[in-house]
């Protein structure tokens, strides 16, 4: 059976050069296998999400010579799909509902987690309300859904990094599914919509490493395949900061509007990625060179030479 892999872009602001790495990566690695390659459009981040950062998304990406596989799909035009599976975890018992907000859940801590981005849910709600509705009707509040997440290690392979433990009761405990909002959650979404898109590979950012664990337990909660997966590490500034979708300077969008030479990105990220490929390069050169052994495990500083090397291409 041939592979197929995924390229799933946010539009809740610019893609940057870490995303144009990432994205890069994903397309070598699908078109390397032979394997089909779709584009799907993630825009369930409410106010966030904005059409026209959809469209820039899409026009990045095909500024850097990548292409996909079939129409391009948007998350939210499947939400009732997606809400059917978050009925069906409460049906069977897995899931149930929610009305705590973000500041009930941070008061709840019984010491505060200093860097975590993310504080544990201790179960507040969990067997307090048979419905959704009696939820809302005892609470005055919409619910959202919890999974139920048992004690235990979820343990799974990555093709970069090898085996993974994460403990979510421990870390994160019973997350969201659905929000509050009525929205399904990440978590959710990206799940179903790979089983029904036959996803059989996930590439993306290594930051996204404990979501696999999250998604590994909803993928058996839900009786679906679990794909492979290829976690990449992250591009940062020469201080070891992430880059982040606000700065614009390291936008795709911005550099294509200065007509920047994009063989210039795709040749720093394939050498980046351990490709002996040239420093101007197209996706489809560097095609022959992938091979994911040559990928380094540590985040990549992007210097800032580099950079203006790249701004400068013409």
């Amino acid at each position: 059976m041939s592979s197929v892999g995924r390229l799933a872009p946010s539009p809740t602001g610019l893609l940057h050069l870490g995303h144009a790495r990432t994205f890069l990566i994903a397309w070598w690695r699908a078109r390397s296998r032979g394997g089909r390659l779709l584009l799907r459009i993630e825009d369930l981040d409410g106010a966030r999400s904005q059409p026209e950062l959809a469209a820039l998304a899409v026009a990045d990406l095909t500024w850097l010579g990548l292409d996909w596989d079939g129409p391009v799909h948007v998350q939210s035009h499947g939400v009732e799909r997606l809400m059917a599976a978050v009925h069906e975890l409460f049906a069977q018992g897995r899931a149930y509902a929610c009305t705590c907000t973000r500041s009930d859940v941070r008061n709840a801590q019984s010491a505060p987690q200093l860097g975590s981005a993310e504080p544990r849910y201790p179960g507040t709600c969990r067997g307090r309300y048979a419905s959704l509705e009696q939820a809302e009707r005892d609470s005055g509040r919409a619910p959202g859904v919890r999974l139920t997440v048992g004690e235990g290690v979820v343990e799974f392979h990555d093709q970069l990094f090898g085996a993974q433990r994460f403990d979510v009761n421990a870390e994160v405990g019973d997350f969201l599914i659905a929000r509050r909002s009525g929205a399904p959650a990440y978590q959710l979404a990206a799940v179903v919509d790979d089983a029904t898109h036959g996803v059989t590979e996930v590439v993306r950012g290594s930051d996204l490493l404990p979501s696999t664990a999250r998604q590994w337990l909803l993928q058996d909660a839900l009786a679906l395949p679990h794909p492979e997966w290829l976690h990449v590490p992250l591009v940062t500034d020469e201080a070891g900061r992430r880059l982040a979708k606000r700065e614009r300077d390291l936008g795709l969008a911005e550099l294509r509007a200065r007509r920047v030479d994009p063989r210039a990105i795709v040749g720093w990220a394939a050498r980046s990625a351990g490709l002996d490929v040239p420093e101007r390069a197209t996706a489809r050169e560097a095609l022959a060179a992938f091979d994911v052994a040559r990928i380094p495990e540590s985040a990549v500083a992007i210097s800032a030479e580099a950079v203006r090397l790249i701004q400068g291409a013409r």
